[in-house]
């Protein structure tokens, strides 16, 4: 009976035989606990040590099937904490939909924290973005996305000004940004983006309640309706350990 983690026993036990590397079935022992629910996000997997004494390999064995975790999102490791389970990443099909749809399209329970509705002055890159003049009028929205209760995204839009008609204050407490403007007959048809990656700023890390320096996930996004005029631009940070984007890629003919 192999024990991995504080207060829970799994069955299999390692064939030492296999030509399946020991790091491998190590990692599939614990996936299985994970996706199963066996293992709980929150749980603690025993540290390298205990571990290795405990399944009698050697120590970058037990690194290496923790690793191979860390990378598929299922654990991450916290200083003072050790590793940790946390909630399956987020997977999102990169598609003209919000967070918001996605969330509610996978059975999560998306909750958004409105963080501030304010009215600016397009710089020179919101006028590029959005084809308006220097100095118009645009509302920009900052908003908190959080997944089963749990940070994931913080999301920072731009519309120009006039087009809600609705508080958006109110209503993006209760719904997505697209849901609302299709609401208000505003019809997206396409979009531009580019994704990226980070190290997180103070800002974005105490917010999504990660350690400083934590990775995120950048996506900036223009999006147009059907007569290719910008309705939207979004600047979005999402942590890299609860979330990632997923590309179908076709050949070219």
């Amino acid at each position: 009976m192999l024990c991995y983690a504080r207060g829970m026993n799994l069955q299999r036990p390692l064939d030492r035989n296999s030509p399946i590397p020991l790091y491998f079935q190590i990692a599939e022992n614990l996936t299985q606990a994970i996706t199963d629910g066996t293992m709980k996000p929150g749980d603690r997997l025993d540290n390298e040590l205990d571990l290795t004494e405990r399944l009698g390999v050697s120590r970058p064995t037990v690194r290496q099937a923790v690793q191979r975790l860390v990378d598929q999102g299922l654990v991450v490791r916290r200083r003072g904490l050790g590793t940790v389970v946390v909630a399956p990443r987020i997977l999102r099909s990169v598609a003209l939909t919000s967070l918001y749809d996605d969330l509610k399209a996978t059975g999560r329970q998306p909750v958004t924290q409105v963080l501030g509705v304010t009215q600016l002055e397009a710089d020179d890159e919101l006028a590029a973005a959005l084809l308006v003049p220097v100095g118009a009028a645009v509302l920009s929205v900052e908003r908190l996305r959080l997944a089963d209760a749990t940070p994931l995204a913080l999301m920072q839009n731009y519309l120009p000004a006039g087009l809600l008609r609705s508080d958006p204050q109110v209503a993006l407490a209760k719904t997505g940004l697209y849901e609302l403007l299709r609401s208000e007959g505003v019809h997206l048809q396409a979009g531009e983006q580019t994704i990226g990656a980070r190290k997180a700023t103070a800002h974005e890390a105490k917010l999504l309640d990660a350690p400083r320096g934590a990775t995120v996930l950048t996506m900036a996004r223009t999006t147009f309706n059907q007569a290719g005029q910008p309705v939207e631009y979004g600047s979005h940070a999402y942590l890299a350990d609860r979330y990632s984007f997923r590309m179908t890629l076709l050949a070219q003919p």
